[in-house]
């Protein structure tokens, strides 16, 4: 992860209201920080990453670092970035989402040194006066700078009530928490410093704001499921290689930068040598192979940059394997995929791990194995095939 003396620098997009007062701070005592999500079931991508990356990153450093869970708030529904209202979640949906979100998380956060917390358990017990004190901390028209609210009201579309108020709901876990620091990305900061005034105004404490860059996708616009232009953290290997590749030559550094743990010293270097008129595509490969191996394995990110120049960059054709069976062992699926070699010659090469399912090597040719429709089956350097089950 992220080296400590880059925690206010690298993937950092500002830090509000100074970096150097945090770092001040920083260096007399461990910090409090937290970083908020809203559960609504999302496919997590490598935009994504970013902050939940920072946030890791400060608990590696010995930080307090807590994920807030809105469930609370989201039952309001953040309007960032939307020209239409949310629709409401019940509990049940709300805490399904966040048990699918925990597991694409848990790529990148430790759960074991990140402390959870859930913004329904004080939100919920706000009265009427608290809701009357909590309103008077700001107005209207404040609320209403949000460039999303001045786009609405352009187009004459409503805002709703509860839309207007989320800022001051959301602002109020800095309140609750006293917290040091929040993260988010740069689309939140509204938010956020909207909680460092709430804090001072409630409890006369200080709250810094740390936002992280939005990231392009792989056509070079803002990464997004819209655009269908995203990397999703749960992407298959193959999948997840073949869109690094695809990303523009201007994204490769910048997604060195943000998305890995490749020291600086190392991304300089490979920048000054594409500006020197090296290939980029060396680089690009190695950026591939460097993400896909930390969201999968080695051997699997090794099998699909194979996968990717045999069959994308020598234009070399997947055969279909048609199975009929949804178990086999590992000789049989390896036989079926070359009736001309012998058992013991298949034998020897499952044995040398020459065969790779879904980039995963299978060394015991009696292990018995899952065949499932769209698995990748690499029978030796240069026989590729897409296994189909027959119904």
């Amino acid at each position: 992860m992220i080296q400590n003396n880059q925690l206010l620098t690298r993937a950092v997009e500002q830090v509000l209201p100074s970096k150097e007062s945090l770092e001040k701070l920083m260096s007399q005592r461990p910090i409090k920080v937290y970083l908020g999500i809203d559960p609504t079931g999302s496919l997590l991508t490598l935009g994504h990453s970013i902050v939940l990356r920072k946030l890791q990153a400060f608990a590696n450093a010995g930080h307090e670092a807590i994920l807030l869970i809105g469930n609370g708030t989201v039952m309001i529904g953040d309007p960032t970035g939307k020209d239409t209202t949310r629709p409401e979640l019940t509990v049940a949906q709300i805490e399904a989402n966040f048990k699918d979100w925990q597991v694409q998380a848990s790529k990148i956060l430790d759960f074991k040194k990140i402390k959870i917390v859930r913004n329904y358990d004080w939100l919920s017990k706000l009265t009427y006066a608290d809701m009357i004190k909590l309103l008077a901390k700001t107005t209207v028209q404040q609320l209403l700078e949000r460039d999303m609210f001045q786009e609405r009201l352009k187009a004459n579309r409503p805002i709703h009530g509860h839309e207007i108020i989320y800022p001051l709901i959301q602002g109020f876990d800095s309140v609750e928490l006293e917290v040091d620091l929040e993260l988010g990305g740069t689309d939140q900061t509204f938010n956020m410093m909207m909680g460092r005034n709430l804090l001072k105004a409630y409890k006369n404490r200080e709250k810094w704001v740390l936002t992280t860059p939005i990231i392009n996708g792989t056509d070079g616009r803002k990464m997004s499921k819209s655009f269908n232009n995203f990397v999703a953290l749960t992407d298959e290997p193959n999948d997840m290689y073949g869109k690094l590749m695809s990303i523009t030559d201007e994204q490769i550094i910048p997604y060195f930068e943000l998305l890995t743990d490749v020291p600086m010293a190392e991304i300089e270097a490979m920048k000054a040598e594409i500006s020197g008129g090296e290939n980029p595509m060396t680089f690009k490969k190695k950026l591939a192979l460097e993400i896909t191996k930390m969201y999968h394995s080695a051997d699997q990110a090794q099998a699909a940059q194979e996968n990717f120049e045999a069959t994308v960059q020598s234009g070399q054709a997947v055969k279909e394997l048609q199975v009929s069976q949804s178990k086999l062992s590992v000789l049989d699926l390896a036989k079926l995929a070359q009736p001309q070699e012998s058992n013991s010659q298949l034998r020897r090469v499952i044995e040398q791990g020459g065969v790779q399912l879904d980039g995963e090597k299978l060394t015991d040719p009696y292990q018995e194995i899952k065949i499932r429709s769209g698995s990748q089956l690499k029978v030796g350097k240069r026989n590729l095939f897409k296994i189909k089950i027959k119904k």
